[in-house]
This record gives structure tokens, sequence and C-alpha cells, in this order.
């Protein structure tokens, strides 16, 4: 049991060692794409919530 464990401890730093890490601009370039989409679809789920919620109250009255 404990020899798997650290055949896999041993192979996960053996596949780590090969990850290509982001620079810290990358880094922060991915963050940004990432809090700007985020954004955009919340507004947009936002004001097509608000849409509907105003197409059904037309509807339902």
């Amino acid at each position: 049991m404990l020899t798997k464990i650290g055949n896999f401890i041993s192979e996960t730093k053996q596949e780590l060692n090969k990850v290509t890490w982001p620079s810290r601009n990358e880094l922060w370039q991915a963050t940004l794409v990432v809090i700007v989409t985020t954004f955009i679809v919340a507004l947009f789920i936002g004001v097509a919530d608000f849409i509907l919620s105003m197409i059904m109250r037309i509807v339902l009255r």
C-alpha cells in the first residue's frame, strides 16, 4: 500500500516537472479575460432576465 502511494507521488512529481507554467504576465492576462468574460455574460443574463420578465408580465395581465 505504501509502495503504491510512493510510486504515485513520484510519478506525479515527474509529470509536474513536464508542465510549462505560465509567466506572471500570461497569468494576469488570462485572469483579466476571465473577469471581463464573466462580467459580459452576467450582464447578458441580467438583461435577458429583465426583458423576459417584462414580456411575462405583459402576457399574464
